[in-house]
Parts: structure tokens; C-alpha cells; sequence
């Protein structure tokens, strides 16, 4: 794979320094934090570890942004403008962007380039939006006008992961911007030249100084500043639970409200009457895109017993055939993110192995795959008991659990059975069925025979208990990134 004669394995990038007021400046502490490639273990780029002092640097220039109108005051149809044409410069760079995407996160090459475009439909969609999220009027008392309207928090600060940072640019951005915010973001340490590349397109396409500010740098220096910032008037974060418990906290302390993305355990539920060969792409890509790195991967297949031999058998002759590479090999998934990963996915395994559940089929990694990069093999476990870790927590990797179940009653409690309730599948011919089941799932989204759906730029996500709280995605981010404002106007 090549673009302008660099293949993904280009050499070493050099960090540039924070991105404040559409300039690359030098971070406070002059620090860079090596960025290895996980397809091969190597160091090939560095980035800036910015701190509390270029976070301060970057509130203030969003605050400036917001404050002096230079951003904020643009009507909306001119704001949209500004994001349909960034939408426009990524699909124009999208060969670049996946190549970085590709070697930063260690996926093949053709899932980099769908994260690009889905990228791009961020700004596009939101560009299309911003002068269409209104307000209304209320019937009141005779004499009186009542409206309300929406307006933006201020400055908003966004914490986006390594697993797609590109498409997390643009789903955690584009709505706020849309809606008038300024905006500050931390990208994860361990992939963000993509986002840092954006940054630097969406001032190469006009956005004023100030609008997007983009600080690298570790979650305990820069991340923290970010959000005990008390010029920051909302937070959007994506993450672990744990962190999450951190974001919340700090919110209360500053009175502002933020929007949580947490992970899931996410179930698919495969009935009896299955449409089994339009099905199991689905059963298995769920757990193998982005090598199950995914918030929302499909990790519990819970199966009728009636029908639990019939499906494990075609799911275990496809996850065998899977295979693990590098970018450019293009195959099923890549490399895990980095070492500490993948020996936490890794020690899942072995833990699973070790209580005696049965390993029903396992991928490979390519002939030709660095032995210094982070690749783990698919593995398929079942019967996993229901009160085994690998049914209940949270992997990240490509590790998928089978549970066999009864009924339907069964199959609901089974899905319900979790702290987390991010997305959910449910497979089966009876469309009566599948929707009172796809009703009684506690969940942010379920899918009726399908599982995700491309990006999904326009669906409400998000999740409930330990998959945390809010909703990105569609028309419904636009609410979390705006205050309801009502005016009262005494006419008589």
C-alpha cells in the first residue's frame, strides 16, 4: 500500500507540537511520547506530550473563539458550511489519513479507509444539520409569547480512544462544533497522527483560530487538565469505565455535565429459525473488526439450544479461516493497540483455559506477520458459564463467548445480564419475536437481524448502567452539546 510513494511503514514522523489558535506550537515541557507501530513493535513517529499549561493555552484560545463571536456568532448555516467543506477535504486526503490510520492503530488497510469515510460523513451530516436543530414555542398564558432555544455550553473539552480515532474526531466534534461550541480535544497517546492531520486540514479549509485545538499528551497530565478545567463548560469522553468514574467526577466539581461511552458486553442473540447464512458474517465480524478493539463488538453469542449445534458448527469453520496481519496483508483484523493489551487479552485467554471451557476454534496469524507486533489469534469459547469473567466483563480483543439458552425468556435474562448495555442483535425470522425481544433489552441500540450498520452517522448511540450515559450519533448529540434556554415575552 502506497500514497505518493510512502507505504504504511513510512519512515519516523517528527512531533509537531500542540495545535492551538490553527498553529503547531511547542508544548510547555518540550517532551515527546514515541508512538510504536502495532503491527511490528517499532517506534515510528513521536508526538508532543502537552500538559495543564497548553491545556490552559488551548481553553483560552477556544474561549476567545467562543467569546469574542469568531466562531460562536457565525449564523448556523455558515457554521455548517465550514464542516461540509472539511467533510469534502477529508474524503480529499483520504488515502493519507487511512495510511496513518492504518500504521497508528495497527488495522488492515481497508477498514483505515472505512473510518475515513465514515470520517467524513461526520461533517458532512452535521454540516447539513447545524441550521436545522430548532427550537419551539410553548401555548402559555393569554398576552405572553414563550419560545426556547438552544445554545451552545462554551468550550467543550473531548477525550477520544486510540480504537478509531479518526471516526471519534468526527462523531465527538462535528456535533459540537455544529451547535457553536469551541472545542478542545486530547487524543489517546497510543494513535492519534490522524487527528492531529484533521486539525490541521480543518484550518487549511478556513475554520477561525480557536474553534479546534487539539493538545497530545498522556491522560494523567493532559487528560486530567482537560477535565478539571473550570473554563470547560461540558465534557465528552470516551473510554474505560474506570476513567469514566474519573470524567464524572470532575464534572460534578465544575457543575457541568458530560456524555460517557464506556463499553459494552454487547449480546447477539441467535434464535432457532435463523436466516443462518445471511447471519454469520455478522456473528463473527462483530467480535473480529478492529481485532475486537471496539466499544460495541459483539461479544457474547448466546444460541437456542434447539439449534446450538447447527450454528456453532458454521461459526467454527468461518473463525477458523480468520486471519490476523499487518496493514497491508488486508486481512481479517490486525494487531492489537499495544503490549499491555495484548497481554490483557492474552490473560482472558489463559484464565478461560484454565477453568477448563472449551476452545470450539481458533484463527491464525499470517506467515509474514512481524513476531514483534501485538497480534492474538481469534479465539471461540463454549459453553461458556453464565458466570464465568469472559461472559461478564469486558475483553477488548477478538475473543468471542458461545452461551447456549432455552427459550425466550431465557434469552432476555441472559442478555440483560450484565453491567453494561451498549448494543445488542437479535437474529430470527419471527419479526413479532424480534421485536418484543429487541423491546425488553436494556440497551442503547439493538439491531433485528443485522449488527451495526456502517458507521451509523445518523443512529442515536449510546449506552445505560456501566456502558455509561448521553448520546452521540444523529440528531439526539446536538441535545447534549446545546442548554435549553426558554424566553418569555409579555406582549399585552
Amino acid at each position: 500500500m502506497t500514497d505518493n510513494g510512502h507505504s504504511v511503514t513510512a519512515s519516523a514522523i517528527k512531533a509537531k507540537g500542540v495545535f492551538i489558535d490553527n498553529q503547531w506550537r511547542p508544548s510547555n515541557s518540550g517532551k515527546v511520547i514515541d508512538v510504536h507501530a502495532p503491527a511490528n513493535g517499532m517506534a515510528f513517529a513521536e508526538i508532543a506530550a502537552g500538559d495543564a499549561v497548553d491545556i490552559d493555552l488551548a481553553v483560552a484560545a477556544a474561549r476567545r473563539a467562543f467569546e469574542t463571536g469568531a466562531w460562536s456568532k457565525l449564523a448556523a448555516f455558515e457554521r455548517g458550511r465550514f464542516l461540509s467543506r472539511l467533510g469534502l477535504a477529508v474524503l480529499d486526503h483520504a488515502e493519507e489519513l487511512a495510511l496513518l490510520e492504518a500504521r497508528d492503530t495497527g488495522k488492515p488497510i481497508k477498514q483505515a479507509r472505512a473510518d475515513i469515510q465514515a470520517c467524513a460523513r461526520y461533517f458532512e451530516f452535521y454540516g447539513g444539520a447545524a441550521d436545522k436543530f430548532h427550537g419551539e414555542t410553548i401555548p402559555f398564558l393569554n398576552g405572553y409569547l414563550v419560545a426556547t432555544e438552544r445554545e451552545p455550553h462554551g468550550v467543550t473539552g473531548h477525550i477520544i480512544p486510540w480504537n478509531y480515532p479518526a471516526q471519534m474526531f468526527g462523531r465527538s466534534l462535528a456535533p459540537a462544533l455544529a451547535t457553536g461550541n469551541a472545542t478542545v480535544m486530547k487524543p489517546a497517546e497510543d494513535a492519534c497522527l490522524s487527528t492531529l492531520r484533521l486539525a490541521e486540514l480543518a484550518a487549511e479549509v478556513g475554520f477561525p483560530e480557536g474553534a479546534i485545538n487539539v493538545v497530545p499528551g498522556l491522560g494523567v497530565e493532559a487528560g486530567a487538565a482537560l477535565i478539571s478545567h473550570p473554563d470547560v463548560g461540558f465534557l465528552s469522553f470516551t473510554g474505560s469505565p474506570e476513567v469514566g468514574v474519573l470524567v464524572q467526577t470532575e464534572a460534578a466539581r465544575n457543575h457541568i455535565s458530560c456524555t460517557l461511552e464506556l463499553g459494552g458486553k454487547s449480546p447477539q442473540i441467535v434464535f432457532a429459525d435463523v436466516d443462518l447464512d445471511s447471519a454469520l458474517p455478522s456473528l463473527v465480524n462483530a467480535i473480529v473488526q478492529n481485532a475486537g478493539q471496539t466499544c460495541s463488538a459483539g461479544s457474547r453469542l448466546l444460541v437456542e439450544r434447539s439449534s446450538y449445534d447447527r450454528v456453532i458448527e458454521a461459526v467454527v469453520e468461518r473463525f477458523s479461516a480468520l486471519q490476523a496481519g499487518t496493514p497491508e496483508m488486508d486481512l481479517d483484523l490486525g494487531a492489537l493497540i499495544n503490549p499491555r493489551q495484548k497481554k490483557r487479552v492474552e490473560t482472558f485467554i489463559e484464565q478461560t483455559q484454565e477453568a477448563g471451557i472449551p476452545l470450539l476454534a481458533q484463527g491464525s496469524i499470517a506467515d509474514g506477520a512481524p513476531a514483534a507486533g501485538y497480534y492474538v489469534a481469534p479465539r471461540l469459547f463454549g459453553p461458556v458459564p453464565r458466570a464465568n469473567t469472559l461472559a461478564r466483563e469486558e475483553v477488548f480483543g477478538p475473543v468471542l463467548s458461545v452461551i447456549p439458552f432455552d427459550d425466550e425468556a431465557d434469552a432476555v435474562a441472559l442478555a440483560n445480564d450484565t453491567d453494561f448495555g451498549l448494543i445488542a442483535g437479535v437474529w430470527t425470522r419471527d419479526a413479532k419475536r424480534g421485536t418484543r425481544v429487541a423491546r425488553q433489552i436494556r440497551g442503547g441500540q439493538v439491531y433485528i437481524n443485522a449488527y451495526g450498520a456502517g458507521g451509523g452517522i445518523e443512529l442515536p448511540f449510546g449506552g445505560t448502567r456501566k456502558s455509561g450515559h448521553g448520546r452521540e450519533k444523529g440528531m439526539a448529540a446536538l441535545h447534549d452539546f446545546t442548554t435549553l434556554k426558554t424566553i418569555v415575552i409579555k406582549h399585552d
